[in-house]
């Protein structure tokens, strides 16, 4: 596919029209395609040779979405600057700290220089740049307003992005210190417990029934321990598995997520905030709106909501107003469907729906912020059941002992 094809650097001697000798540097995918630029350009290469790699090259770090958000941000700034649009790219590219998106951004100023438009560039990296990507990117360049498209997008991509972020820092918190918790206490259970089950057998003292019941887990765990791994590291595998092959799996799994308590809530705002967004986004630019929901169905982010779209979709493309739509699919809260229908009726639904972005995306970040506040309490309370349990339960038969003494 052409969106992991990697640009290759050459470095070139050659002879231009006036006969004189040039070299320089060049990237492209391949020493043919190379030699064809150069000659493309008037030289005569003699000598053509790869790039060799400093021995301490910074290392390639993955494309992220935040990457794709940063450049439109910079690529827009650059076209309302009036830096024409190849000369952009060359600025943005060689200036990335990251070589991957150095090579994905001096890649698409080759396709233009060979005569694809930027949406035709943008859409041979699916990966990187998606269908809402692509379409605002030619609706800009057909009604030559490119740079002004391009800020929209930037905006869109900025504050999405930011929405994710703070969602996964509220989730990732809570679940990273749990799992931290349970391996202190895996190795308490195999490491520390056996020295203290040596050291009151050596007392030769009845034990209590707590301090009894972890010794057993602890000698569970050293002879099973293998068999509690191995669970593990299938679950997330088959989790991983169906995660990325199975659409029934990720429906089912969508599906819960939206009834977990606080979470489902989070998730179902984050859904309404970005159809919101990206609509209003897509409206401003002036793409139909059967076309519109094709794409807005993908940045939903969430597959109960995204088939709701498409459902909605089909309405619309029968002839049926939007409100109506979203009616019918019995999920859109009851403002988001008022604030269509006063931009239906007024003409203005970019506008509407842009302040119900606006208003949904601050239930998010409320939300998120009360998330924390409330897994606060509940993670210490796991962490003294799990840890101060074993070791209460060490310390019972001491306590008892020294009882006994006194």
């Amino acid at each position: 596919m052409a969106e992991k094809i990697e640009q290759i650097d050459f470095i070139w001697e050659g002879i231009d029209k006036n006969r004189k000798k040039n070299k320089g540097e060049l990237s492209a995918v391949s020493e043919l395609v190379a030699k064809r630029e150069l000659s493309r350009q008037g030289y005569r290469v003699t000598k053509i040779r790869k790039k060799p790699k400093p021995l301490f090259s910074a290392r390639s770090k993955p494309i992220t979405p935040g990457d794709i958000a940063v450049f439109a941000r910079q690529l827009a700034t650059m076209l309302q600057a009036g830096v024409a649009l190849v000369q952009s790219f060359d600025i943005i590219g060689k200036g990335h700290e990251n070589p991957s998106m150095q090579a994905l951004l001096l890649g698409i100023k080759t396709d233009i220089e060979s005569g694809d438009t930027l949406a035709e560039a943008l859409k041979k990296r699916p990966v990187y740049f998606d269908e809402l990507f692509c379409n605002l990117v030619e609706s800009g360049e057909q009604a030559g307003v490119l740079e002004g498209l391009l800020d929209k997008i930037a905006t869109y991509k900025e504050k999405t992005e930011s929405m994710k972020k703070k969602i996964k820092k509220a989730l990732t918190y809570p679940i990273a210190v749990l799992v931290v918790a349970f391996i202190v206490t895996a190795i308490l259970l195999l490491f520390v417990v056996p020295v203290f089950e040596d050291l009151f057998q050596s007392f030769g003292a009845d034990l209590p029934s707590f301090t009894r019941m972890v010794i057993n887990m602890s000698k569970w765990l050293q002879e099973w321990w293998w068999i509690v791994l191995g669970s593990v590291i299938a679950f997330f595998y088959v989790f991983s598995y169906f995660k990325k092959r199975s659409h029934a799996f990720n429906h089912f799994l969508d599906r819960v997520l939206l009834q977990i308590p606080v979470v489902g809530l989070i998730i179902n705002k984050s859904a309404v905030a970005r159809f919101s967004r990206t609509l209003s986004t897509m409206s401003a630019a002036g793409v139909p709106l059967v076309e519109a929901l094709q794409s807005v169905a993908g940045a939903c982010g969430n597959i109960i909501y995204a088939e709701a779209v498409l459902k909605m979709r089909e309405e619309v493309a029968m002839g049926q107003r939007l409100q109506f739509a979203m009616q019918q699919v019995n999920l859109w809260p009851h403002m988001v469907q008022q604030m269509v229908a006063i931009g239906e009726e007024s003409g203005s639904i970019d506008a509407m729906l842009s302040k119900v972005a606006d208003f949904y995306e601050e239930e998010v970040d409320n939300l998120v912020d009360n998330l924390s506040s409330l897994m606060e309490p509940i993670i210490m309370v796991i962490l003294g059941i799990l840890v101060g349990g074993l070791i209460v339960a060490m310390y019972l038969p001491i306590f008892k002992m020294g009882s006994a003494i006194g």
